[in-house]
């Protein structure tokens, strides 16, 4: 390939609107360019991106046993209506409607349409598992689409889903693609981390998420340096700080805190640690008829260390919470604490509420909360003396740097990601809903198992690049950058001995497979180098007259500093060599 045969359009300055580091990179080098909010052309350079990476999922994917399709992007509305997603989806779901008022909606995800293939191809035993996958458009009505690709409203997708006889099968076939995902983002060349993550609104059971690690990332993982170990925040188990009950040593004695409505405003009124302090937050969850009306409301006080903060995923996960929850009105506070928020407190309520509190609150002993009174919090409270033993004890915060590793192999420490994979165990979800069932051995229908397994294929460009960034622009990793090699000679429209040698290097690589662009623009070296360290090419090889007369050429890595001097007959064999060729 020849620049002048390809388009380049790179930019001095990034737009207005972009606002982190991967989407100013990928305006600037021209790999994409906006049309409207979340929504972009990808341009040739980044496209040529997005095929490398399509390229690496399709080999592995291929490798374990998947099977390619493509499923539609408009899909009809009556699939979501069986599994209720329809009108559980949100306005995240885009709705529309065709020509004769028919529901259909433009695909976020293809669980309903592959579960409705799989019920009327997937009959007998004999023909399970199967694992089908496609690269496919996808489509969220994102209410505030930002950073370029990383948020973006249409995007690109690989989603495959596996069916199996049993919850055995459905586990071979989960750890088939959770090895698949490793060699993956292995080919990648990035730095990521899987870690066990929620399930969230997709429902299932087990799940992992493969995270690109970076600074800027949007997810915090908790992970342990010495072992194993990693879990999204929202995950990650906390064990108690306090292993057991120390006996009272303070009386109880409501002091004043006058205008402190915070648990660190009244640690440090009081002098004394933030973690002897017990932060209260109010739940309440609603009972609805079937008629839709509100039966029953019932309040929820939870309490956690004045140092930690409440995990409303795992709080939504507990006994009478699971329903659904909310944050109670001022007005039910009121009813059952007759006080206002910032002096909440378990002692002494004014009705009562169903107490949960967190594993190491349970175990603290002379700690200091609310007093259910304006200005007032209570000091030396004691659980059994002071207040009655709670309702429930969970484990209902976020983990934090220094925590335990669950694992018992040392400490937790807390990094930042942006998750562009992920793995599910579904289950019979969807099976379920849509009665996709399997005649077994003997003859009897049997609901399949199923697995959900997705890569943001759009969004990698944007991990890939928070992660892989100089002040020169981007670092593609070998295996993603547009071009392996981009050769750049200096005088190229002038210098007959330039142009020679840099179209008899071209072609060589070109016959050899490299993946290879030839800079025959006549730019100014300065604008020339320039544009490909923004672009990211990983190897850069000049000629110039100087060199040819001395037999050499430059070579220089992306991510070198420097480049090195070698002869002009070495280049092919040296460039092969680094990019593993």
């Amino acid at each position: 390939m020849k620049a002048s045969q390809f388009f380049i359009s790179t930019l001095k300055e990034a737009p207005a609107d972009a606002e982190i580091v991967s989407h100013k990179l990928m305006m600037r080098a021209g790999l994409i360019k906006r049309l409207g909010a979340g929504i972009y052309s990808y341009m040739p350079m980044g496209l040529r991106v997005i095929r490398k990476v399509e390229a690496i999922i399709r080999e592995e994917m291929n490798r374990a046993g998947g099977i390619e399709l493509l499923m539609p992007l408009v899909q009809p509305a009556e699939l979501w209506q069986e599994t209720g997603r329809f009108e559980a989806m949100g306005p995240e779901l885009m709705r529309v409607k065709d020509r004769h008022e028919r529901d259909f909606i433009i695909q976020p995800t293809s669980e309903e349409v592959i579960t409705d293939i799989a019920r009327q191809e997937l009959r007998s035993y004999r023909q399970l598992p199967k694992n089908f996958y496609h690269i496919q458009t996808k489509f969220r009505d994102e209410r505030r689409p930002r950073f370029g690709l990383m948020r973006g409203r249409e995007f690109t997708m690989k989603d495959a889903y596996s069916f199996d006889r049993d919850v055995a099968a459905a586990g071979l076939s989960y750890d088939a693609m959770y090895a698949a995902y490793e060699r993956i983002f292995n080919r990648f060349g990035l730095v990521y981390r899987a870690v066990a993550a929620d399930t969230g609104a997709i429902g299932g059971d087990r799940s992992h998420e493969f995270q690109v690690i970076a600074d800027t990332g949007e997810d915090a993982i908790a992970y342990c340096p010495t072992s194993d170990y990693a879990a999204n925040v929202e995950l990650a188990e906390c064990l108690p700080l306090i292993d057991e009950r120390a006996a009272p040593k303070q009386a109880l004695a409501k002091t004043p805190t006058t205008g402190k409505a915070t648990c660190s405003s009244v640690a440090e009124l009081l002098d004394l640690p933030l973690s002897q302090t017990v932060k209260s937050l109010v739940l309440a969850s609603d009972d609805k008829s079937e008629g839709g009306d509100i039966s029953q409301t019932t309040v929820w006080l939870l309490l956690v260390r004045g140092d930690h903060d409440l995990n409303e995923i795992k709080a939504g996960k507990l006994p009478g919470l699971k329903a659904g929850f909310r944050f109670a009105t001022a007005a039910e506070i009121d009813t059952h604490f007759g006080c206002k928020p910032g002096y909440l407190g378990p002692v002494e309520m004014k009705k009562p509420v169903k107490v949960i509190a967190e594993r190491t609150v349970v175990n603290m002993s002379d700690f200091v909360c609310g007093a259910n009174e304006a200005d007032f919090h209570y000091t030396g409270v004691n659980w059994g003396r002071d207040l009655p033993e709670p309702d429930l004890v969970a484990d209902i915060r976020s983990a934090v740097a220094g925590d335990p590793s669950p694992d018992g192999k040392g400490v937790l420490a807390i990094q930042r990601g942006i998750e562009v994979g992920h793995v599910f165990y579904l289950g019979t979800k969807y099976s379920a809903a849509m009665n996709a069932t399997y005649l077994d051995e003997n003859g009897k229908p049997q609901l399949m198992e199923m697995g959900c397994y997705g890569i943001g294929v759009t969004r990698i460009l944007g991990a890939a690049i928070e992660q892989c960034n100089d002040a020169r622009g981007i670092r593609w990793p070998a295996a993603l950058a547009p071009f392996a090699v981009v050769i750049c000679p200096i005088g190229y429209d002038r210098s007959a001995e330039v142009k020679a040698a840099a179209d008899a290097l071209h072609g060589e690589l070109l016959a050899l497979g490299i993946d290879v662009i030839l800079d025959d623009r006549g730019e100014r070296p300065g604008a020339m180098f320039a544009d490909w360290e923004l672009i990211g090419i990983a190897q850069r090889v000049v000629i110039s007259d100087r060199g040819l007369k001395d037999g050499q050429v430059e070579l220089q890595g992306r991510a070198e500093a420097e480049a090195s001097k070698l002869p002009l007959a070495d280049v092919t064999a040296t460039l092969r060599q680094r990019l593993g060729a």
